[in-house]
């Protein structure tokens, strides 16, 4: 049977090359998402401040938590922590250390900026001038040679520069005065790297110094692994429904073939045994094109995921063969057991039922695809019930994309059943093309079925994608707009000392943004100056009062409060963005947090805990034109976190939705040359013909487009009411509307383009060609 297999593939190409698209797209997504998960895990950046240095020694970047269990879980940090200076002293006393060089790093007007006597960890050395010793001095990178600094003298430049970071050098002492941290350093270089354990620091070696230099690099390591879990699942349920349905439309259009083979004698174990023969050989060649053709999309992932700031640009993307092999591993299960599971009940029937059923295709659904639709219904109502109870992004998010796959996989089994309620409507188009495409319809439910369920799945899937980040950020937005008392916004940086003096301005209050952890669990918080805040700000409080806030107290949102169970005059203990330990009394809760963060802090208590000092300041009174410069905002920035990354991530998993619509419409109108072939023969036009198709996609898009757009409204209702409280999700009207449009245009033509094909020929070559 195998060796028939691979001549049936000889004979039948175009019958299998819809199977074998989307087995190669499916390929290529899981190797991508491979790639991109394994970045996350082994993926390491690259030092160029550190690179002179052998060993750095710093802070543990992570918050630790031991469980009763005594299994340690550890959680990265959000800001950089400092170590104390005087270790240098306790790490020179180290036998066969040789030199210790303190470094402390901090922005300053777009710069990463350092002390001179950390030049040495690069090294930097000087290209022209001399180091800066004055308070007023400073030294600028080669590529900034010509700069002016303003209130500072350039004193020399470098002969080098860093590929991503523009770097600036100041005097020991003013670089320590300007970065706020007295006795506290960012890290500290350790010549010749001996073997040094030092007591509340960590030693770095290797890439492990590109870590510590850039903190935000092992964020985006911890973004991958999430983001390429989350996708990777996603794409490979997608793809897996899409072949699922692919198989099972080939199988239609191979009734009568399968029925002869067992007329002839084969055994229902030869047939199934041919049908895995075929799907083995086309998913061994899909998936091992497919996975190399993973690799390139898996670099244009990091080229645009670095263009939108998700990742920096030394954070190097992993090459392995472990995606690639799960792919090719994945794409024969998932091939093999889809051919399997759309052959079985042809492959068991006998003879002459099989031979029957080409003529008159059974009227219901087999009782395991029944029972199968029913518990996929039943787990896309749990899967809503449950999203409607998660009120964080993270846990959120993964079981959004799931809760619209299940319904739509419930849509996949029960199709059929849909298709003859649809078809059972008193509606038809007019004229003869309605008539019969009516007639049509109703007499090919299964092939409508096998239609309307890409269709969905990309309706549904687009428009989950679109509309969830939507949601939030449009509620985000709502409750900064409500809550921003303030007349102007003006941007980080601005001076506040110079923004009080501005006549008429009555309140000035600075916003730093940052996030906390409690129980290693992490919210985002806000800390602002107290003076006049009722003035600027309205955090629509619902309890307890502000007037108590201050630097051992808080305010907390009612969504945070809930989630840990506090009310007003309970103690937080809860750990800043760089480790430090705190503990909070709430004063009160308040019920705008996606617009102002989980919980609001005094800027005093968290002002010395975060790398940058810069913030937003909002301003009450004063006329706009009184103001410095260049620094007002035309609005608050949302809360909300960018969903750039997350579309174009997902934009892959829509893409292919869209492979999937192209590859069914056109498998279903080719294989229909024959039947077209045969109406032109008993007097029907080609444009008529032409007509009928173009009323069945139509029909096919308008059940689609209905289902698909229920599932995501019932997936979107579940997903605000978790997040926002409300269950209604925002869906801007000519955004869906375009969704809508797009997916009816290629279906569109997606069907006229192969009917153009199909219509050609004479139909009494149609009728005499092989099929």
């Amino acid at each position: 049977m195998i060796s028939f297999a691979l001549r049936t593939l000889r004979h039948r190409k175009a019958g299998f090359a819809g199977a074998f698209v989307a087995l190669l797209c499916a390929a290529a997504l899981v190797t991508a998402c491979g790639m991109l998960l394994e970045t996350g895990l082994r993926g390491g950046v690259a030092p160029e401040r550190y690179a002179g240095a052998p060993m750095i020694v710093a802070g543990d970047q992570y918050v630790r938590h031991t469980k009763e269990s005594g299994k340690e879980k550890a959680k990265l940090l959000s800001e950089r922590r400092w170590i104390p200076a005087s270790l240098a002293s306790e790490i020179r006393r180290v036998p066969g250390v040789t030199k210790v060089v303190t470094e402390v790093t901090f922005p300053y007007a777009g710069y990463t900026a350092h002390g001179w006597e950390s030049a040495a960890l690069t090294p930097f050395t000087l290209a022209e001038g001399r180091a800066p010793k004055a308070a007023d001095e400073v030294v600028v990178d080669v590529r900034h040679a010509g700069q002016a600094i303003p209130g500072y003298r350039v004193v020399g430049v470098t002969a080098q520069a860093l590929p991503s970071q523009d770097t600036i050098f100041f005097a020991t002492g003013e670089a320590r005065r300007l970065a706020g941290r007295d006795g506290l350093v960012t890290a500290i270089g350790v010549w010749p790297g001996a073997d040094v354990t030092v007591k509340g620091a960590v030693a770095y070696t290797g890439d492990e110094r590109g870590a510590v230099e850039f903190p935000e690099g092992e964020g985006s390591r911890v973004r991958l692994i999430s983001l390429g879990g989350a996708l990777g699942g996603t794409s490979l349920l997608v793809a897996i429904l899409v072949v699922v349905g692919t198989f099972a439309l080939s199988m239609q259009q191979r009734r009568r073939e399968i029925a002869l083979l067992r007329a002839v004698g084969a055994m229902p174990r030869q047939v199934r045994k041919l049908i895995g023969g075929e799907a083995l050989a086309i998913s061994a060649v899909a998936g091992a094109l497919g996975s190399g053709g993973g690799i390139l999309l898996g670099f244009w992932l990091r080229a645009r995921f670095v263009d939108l700031g998700a990742m920096p640009p030394n954070l190097r993307l992993v090459v392995s063969p472990f995606p690639a092999i799960a792919a090719v591993l994945t794409t024969l299960a998932a091939a093999w057991v889809a051919a399997r599971v759309s052959a079985r009940r042809t492959a068991r029937i006998r003879p002459v039922e099989a031979l029957g059923e080409t003529a008159m295709p059974a009227a219901g659904l087999p009782p395991a695809r029944l029972i199968a639709g029913l518990i996929a219904l039943a787990g896309g109502v749990a899967l809503t019930i449950v999203l409607s109870n998660l009120s964080t992004e993270a846990a959120s998010s993964p079981v959004t994309m799931l809760t619209a796959l299940v319904w739509t996989i419930a849509v996949a089994l029960l199709g059929p059943a849909i298709a003859r309620a649809a078809t059972a409507l008193p509606l038809r188009a007019p004229g003869v093309a309605g008539y019969l495409a009516r007639k049509s319809l109703r007499a090919g439910t299964g092939r409508l079925a096998s239609v309307i369920t890409p269709l969905t799945l990309m309706t549904a899937m687009t428009c989950t994608i679109l509309f969830a980040p939507a949601t939030m950020g449009h509620a985000a937005q709502s409750e900064r707009n409500a809550g921003v008392k303030a007349d102007h916004v003006l941007a980080p940086g601005t001076s506040v000392a110079a923004v009080r003096q501005v006549p008429g301005v009555r309140a000035v209050t600075e916003v730093l943004r940052t996030s906390v952890r409690i129980d290693l669990e992490k919210y985002d918080a806000q800390a602002v100056t107290l003076d006049g805040l009722e003035r600027t700000m309205d955090l629509g409080l619902v309890a307890g009062s502000l007037d108590g806030l201050g630097d051992t107290s808080a305010a907390i949102s009612r969504t945070a409060a809930s989630r840990l169970d506090a009310g007003v005059g309970d103690r937080l203990s809860l750990v800043l963005g760089d480790g430090t330990p705190a503990v909070v009394r709430i004063a009160a809760i308040y019920s705008r947090g996606l617009g102002f963060g989980d919980l609001t802090l005094s800027r005093g208590l968290v002002a010395g805990h975060v790398d940058d000092t810069r913030g937003t300041v909002l301003v009450a009174g004063g006329s706009r034109a009184a103001l410095p410069a260049g620094t007002v905002l035309d609005q608050a920035a949302p809360g909300a976190p960018n969903a750039a990354v997350a579309y174009v991530a997902m934009g892959l998993i829509i893409a292919f939705c869209a492979i999937a619509v192209v590859n069914t419409l056109a498998m279903s109108t080719l294989a229909r040359s024959r039947e077209l072939a045969l109406l032109r023969v008993v007097g029907t036009t080609r444009r008529q013909a032409a007509r009928m198709l173009r009323t069945e996609t139509l029909t096919a898009l308008a059940v689609a487009v209905a289902v698909g757009t229920l599932i995501s409204l019932v997936t979107l209702a579940a997903f605000s009411l978790g997040m926002t409280g409300s269950a209604l999700p925002y869906v801007p009207p000519l955004t869906y509307v375009a969704v809508i449009g797009a997916v009816a245009a290629l279906a569109l033509a997606a069907t006229a383009i192969p009917a153009r094909f199909t219509l050609r020929p004479r139909p009494a070559d149609a009728l005499g060609a092989r099929e």
